[in-house]
């Protein structure tokens, strides 16, 4: 009996899956790590561009925004013209991978693979093989992307509200090439903080600890705020900054999940112990406010879910769900009493004007996350991720007890060359611009430096338009008196 014939439209699609659908595709890991890596995007865009454009003062809603917004696209093309291969690509340094783009069909539709990340063992067999996700290229591309964009918008933060947007502009693919890829190559890419079995699950040193040492290095450069903001910087918006965080927040279960490169139990683990850290954080923050300033603040609480968040990055899927809330326990309290009291006490934050406080929520809390995965990593949960076998927390003994010490020297290389490297980018950067603005474009605001404002209203007495023929007037104001000019 002769078997049913076979249309022409059938082999047709038959061949385009072949293509489309190679053997090595897991479709369920490829579908989440994309969902993982527009989660995170999605923290930047619109979550921190939310965040950031309501919780500074009504006159810097429109330049904060725009900065945030700004970075994310910019990063994106510097991304796939030379800074992914940097990242991930080829060795060329124990710390730095080789410059190239990742833009041809070719390199995007292989099976991903990061060649720089094969362990062995000191007599030169082989420990851990290649990492290779079963996705394409194009999906890891993507997926690293939005975490480089996202460390620029933090970094962002700390300068709100004075610097000069065309240092900005030359900033971001500057900082990316020269701080960021050394170190991501030198912790995910198969540099040799990677090879040397220093832990950072997701980025609490790669994203965190660095853009919270850079930012508090480009505040010093760039200078503080005008003398009347740094007195007085009410938030434009609480409700609509409780919408960016909790864009922030959720967005994170693809921060941390999406690490394990699969949908895997380890990236279940990670979500799960992301939330406990966060909420239990938030909570320890506002306990505090409360005991001690006698009322709870929703900045206060909206600062202990960003450092419970960053505080377990590191660690995510390493650590038991109980570390998770010892991690919050810390996070919440530790970051609080640098920022709320030595802040208030130490003459370097008193000279160093960071806007957003991005020293304390994000290096403080991504070098305390740093330590405490190191004491709390769990030994099986550690060879579900990690190159070098037998890696375990302190608390587990044995060899557990040297990974703190790796994760303090990882640390100190991440903040010395973010310390370094951010100087010279700043130097460089004003002999060619003012870092900066101008003192009349840091009286009026949005107006002066984007000719937008947020809103229709005038009410902080900065600037008031005119519109006659098409020409707008500002306003100055002098002691106490209004002059229209």
């Amino acid at each position: 009996m002769s078997s049913p014939p076979v249309s022409s439209s059938a082999v047709a699609y038959e061949a385009w899956t072949s293509l489309a659908v190679p053997d090595w595709l897991n479709k369920g890991d490829n579908a989440w790590q994309m969902v993982s890596a527009t989660l995170v995007g999605i923290q930047s865009m619109p979550g921190l561009v939310i965040l950031y454009g309501s919780i500074v003062k009504k006159k810097w809603a429109v330049n904060s925004a725009f900065m945030a917004l700004y970075a994310f696209a910019a990063v994106v093309i510097c991304w796939v013209t030379w800074a992914y291969k940097m990242s991930f690509g080829e060795k060329l340094l124990p710390f730095w991978g080789k410059a190239g783009p990742a833009l041809g069909q070719k390199f995007l539709i292989k099976q991903a693979a990061l060649p720089a990340t094969p362990h062995h063992f000191s007599n030169g067999a082989l420990e851990t093989a290649e990492i290779e996700p079963f996705y394409p290229m194009a999906t890891m591309v993507w997926f690293q992307c939005v975490f480089a964009a996202i460390a620029l918008v933090i970094l962002a933060g700390s300068v709100l509200a004075r610097m000069n947007f065309k240092a900005w502009m030359m900033f971001v693919p500057l900082w990316l090439t020269f701080s960021y890829t050394i170190g991501a190559f030198s912790l995910w890419g198969g540099g040799f903080l990677f090879h040397w079995g220093v832990m950072d699950y997701s980025g609490g040193y790669v994203i965190h600890l660095s853009s919270g040492i850079a930012g508090f290095t480009a505040a010093y450069w760039v200078g503080p705020r005008s003398k009347r903001d740094r007195e007085r910087f009410p938030p434009n918006n609480v409700l609509l900054m409780l919408a960016g965080a909790g864009l922030l927040w959720l967005g994170w279960a693809g921060f941390n999940g999406g690490d394990p490169y699969a949908a895997n139990t380890d990236s279940s683990m990670a979500v799960l112990n992301t939330n406990i850290c966060a909420a239990t954080s938030l909570l320890v923050w506002t306990w505090l406010d409360v005991i001690f300033f006698k009322k709870p603040s929703v900045i206060g609480a909206v600062q202990g879910m960003i450092t419970g968040l960053v505080c377990i990055t590191p660690g995510a899927g390493l650590v038991q769900g109980w570390a998770a809330i010892v991690m919050g326990v810390v996070s919440g309290s530790v970051p609080w009493y640098s920022m709320m009291v030595l802040g208030k006490k130490l003459k370097i934050f008193q000279m160093v004007d960071d806007t957003l406080a991005v020293f304390h929520t994000h290096a403080v809390a991504g070098l305390l996350g740093g330590i405490l995965t190191g004491l709390f990593a769990e030994p099986r949960l550690s060879t579900l991720f990690l190159p070098v076998t037998n890696s375990k927390g302190g608390v587990y003994g044995g060899p557990g007890g040297i990974q703190i010490l790796k994760q303090i020297v990882g640390a100190l290389f991440i903040i010395g060359w973010n310390l370094v490297a951010t100087s010279i980018i700043c130097v460089f950067i004003n002999f060619i611009v003012p870092l900066r603005m101008t003192e009349e474009e840091l009286l009026i605001g949005d107006d002066a430096v984007h000719g937008e404002e947020a809103y229709a209203l005038w009410g902080d007495g900065e600037n008031l338009s005119l519109y006659k023929d098409d020409t707008t007037h500002h306003v100055t104001v002098s002691s106490g008196a209004t002059q229209v000019v």
